[in-house]
């Protein structure tokens, strides 16, 4: 979505329209801000949160405990009586493992969890956001908000956030009992430890802004790739293809060079991990060496040396779980960012006032409606008009008059800055947008047909309509051919954007859909643009029935639309300028005489020629 109906000239606005963005709130700082956001997003799973961290804790326990069993090994060597101790270290082996991997399957699914509630949330979010916001934001950017970030936060939520917890408190009890083995080979451990955690705190900041421009990379790139695939058939027969390839080429030579820069700053803090658990573990190995006997047993060794080795997993956890966390806080600020978007609001924008003793016949009725897509560029100034409850309306007009415009207020897409829109007499700001929109049916330019059967595009807007319903209006809107054609009839998957249908059985397709509703205000954007001589004027007998039953509203491009409908509104730079049917305007209007002489000069005469 990209702004709707916005076609009119200054319609779409290619950038934000000069207004404050809402403030900041994703730059947590490093460290306790960053861990903070991420374990509030595990607020609704506490309980799996605790039972993950009550068995990482257990299983953690059980690996302490086996130094000091192997010590007792060690020092009771030849000795005899080692059958017991010697089970007891297998079981404490077999413990560790069960817990751990139970642990971090609860773990697992709290993630998966926690990314559910945030997608659900986001999509919700993203389907209701005002119309001005999509022409502002690239739609796949805002898909990979829903994809790929959350993916990161999820690894984010399910194991850094226990990881950190549990590590420190392993790490606390195994240099707790290091320091009651050998306080002196604990400092020599403790020195290396500290310069390795030096170098993550310099680099925790540079990672996570690292790790926000690399997602906001994929997020450009899938929106380069997304624009060129949707102009496909574009791009071929312009033979673009070089050119589209090297433009997004670009966007992945971007997203490759964040991702070695996010690289480059993780593989440092791992590698400085890594390094300080080892240097400490050959310190201890040397030292500790030349110690025994004089300072310390074998056994007090082997213990320490085995608490030293048993220290790197949950060191390394820690590590791990920083560049997490600030990988996820990147991820999630993307994420917060798209949730600030501003929605569309659900209610009432002003009370309904007492009902009038009597309100005016009009299914729709604009009164001095003025309107801009952009601070001091008018789209509409002043138009009124009035769509009678049964009959054909038609604007028409040159591009970029406002007609598509006055189709995305009716529908509720914006807000006219001046000025009223009735429904029924009822001032819009009084209704839901729900309410109004449940009276009219649309079919815009674009005719979207959605990928999936000709059957799940006819019923969209009324999923439960039956096989009579639908066939009424496949007879009405001449898909009779159509069904019969297409292998599996109605069953019959239509593909990507309907490929394999035509331009004009797309159109009877958007207009079966808008049918099948039976609205009370039909708007048609150009309904016979892209039909041919025959089933042009099968619809407009079709439109003619319909305006027996419904108000019926159409921007005209044809003559042989306009001359059959019951007033014809002409626009001219935001304006109403005349009124009248077909042959009166021909008589008063000069505006409308000159579109009308436009056509002939095409050489397409009065009866189907195109009023633009």
């Amino acid at each position: 979505m990209t702004g709707g109906l916005a076609t009119d000239a200054e319609a779409r606005p290619d950038r934000p329209d000069g207004t404050a963005p809402p403030p900041d709130r994703g730059r947590d700082k490093a460290g306790p801000g960053a861990l903070a956001t991420m374990v509030r997003l595990t607020s609704g799973h506490r309980p799996a949160v605790a039972a993950a961290t009550g068995l990482t804790l257990a299983g953690s326990a059980l690996g302490l405990a086996q130094p000091l069993v192997a010590r007792r090994i060690v020092d009771a060597a030849g000795q005899g009586g080692l059958l017991w101790p010697v089970l007891l270290l297998v079981g404490l082996f077999a413990g560790e493992a069960v817990t751990g991997a139970v642990g971090r399957f609860l773990l697992e699914r709290m993630g998966e969890g926690v990314i559910r509630t945030l997608r659900h949330g986001l999509v919700s979010h993203l389907l209701r956001l005002e119309m001005r916001t999509y022409g502002e934001h690239r739609s796949a950017d805002l898909i990979s908000r829903v994809t790929t970030d959350t993916t990161v936060v999820r690894e984010a939520t399910a194991q850094a956030v226990v990881d950190m917890v549990t590590g420190c408190l392993v790490s606390a009890g195994a240099l707790a009992l290091m320091a009651w083995l050998d306080p002196v080979l604990l400092l020599l451990v403790a020195v290396t430890l500290a310069a390795a955690a030096a170098v993550v705190a310099c680099l925790v900041s540079g990672l996570r802004s690292a790790a926000e421009h690399a997602q906001g990379a994929v997020g450009t790139l899938a929106a380069d790739l997304e624009r060129a695939l949707g102009a496909l058939p574009m791009v071929r027969a312009h033979c673009a293809e070089a050119r589209e390839a090297e433009r997004i080429g670009t966007r992945i030579d971007a997203a490759y060079r964040t991702g070695v820069r996010t690289a480059k700053l993780s593989a440092v803090m791992n590698s400085a991990a890594e390094l300080a658990i080892q240097g400490s573990f050959l310190v201890v190995l040397v030292i500790g060496g030349l110690r025994v006997g004089d300072a310390g047993s074998l056994g007090n060794l082997v213990a320490f040396l085995l608490y030293a080795s048993y220290l790197v997993v949950p060191l390394s956890s820690v590590f791990h779980a920083v560049g997490l966390v600030q990988r996820g806080m990147g991820a999630y600020r993307r994420i917060d960012q798209a949730l600030r978007l501003p929605q569309e609001p659900a209610g009432r924008t002003r009370p309904p006032a007492p009902a009038p003793v009597r309100r005016p016949a009009g299914a729709l009725t604009l009164r001095d409606v003025h309107f801009g897509y952009r601070p001091g560029r008018p789209v509409l100034r002043g138009v009124s008009l009035s769509v009678p409850h049964h009959g054909q309306i038609a604007l028409v007009g040159r591009s970029g008059a406002g007609k598509t415009t006055i189709f995305s207020l009716a529908a509720r897409f914006y807000e006219p800055q001046e000025g009223v829109l009735l429904f029924d007499g009822r001032p819009a700001p009084e209704m839901t947008r729900r309410e109004c929109r449940e009276r009219i049916a649309l079919v815009d330019q674009n005719t979207h047909v959605v990928h999936g059967t000709l059957w799940d595009n006819i019923t969209y807007a009324v999923p439960g309509a039956d096989a009579a319903e639908v066939d009424r209006v496949v007879r009405l809107t001449n898909l009779t051919d159509v069904v019969e054609r297409l292998p599996g009839g109605l069953a019959c998957n239509l593909g990507e954007r309907g490929a394999t249908l035509s331009g004009g059985e797309r159109q009877r397709v958007a207009l079966a859909r808008a049918l099948l509703t039976r609205p009370s205000l039909l708007l048609l954007d150009e309904p016979t643009s892209h039909l041919d001589a025959i089933n042009e004027a099968a619809l407009s007998k079709v439109m003619r029935d319909i305006a027996g039953e419904c108000a019926l509203l159409v921007i005209a491009h044809r003559l042989s639309t306009v001359q059959n409908a019951d007033r014809i509104y002409v626009l001219d730079a935001g304006r109403v300028i005349a009124c009248g049917t077909h042959l009166e305007l021909l008589r008063r209007s000069a505006a409308y005489r000159e579109l009308a002489h436009a056509q002939t000069l095409r050489g397409t005469g009065p009866d189907s020629g195109s009023v633009e």
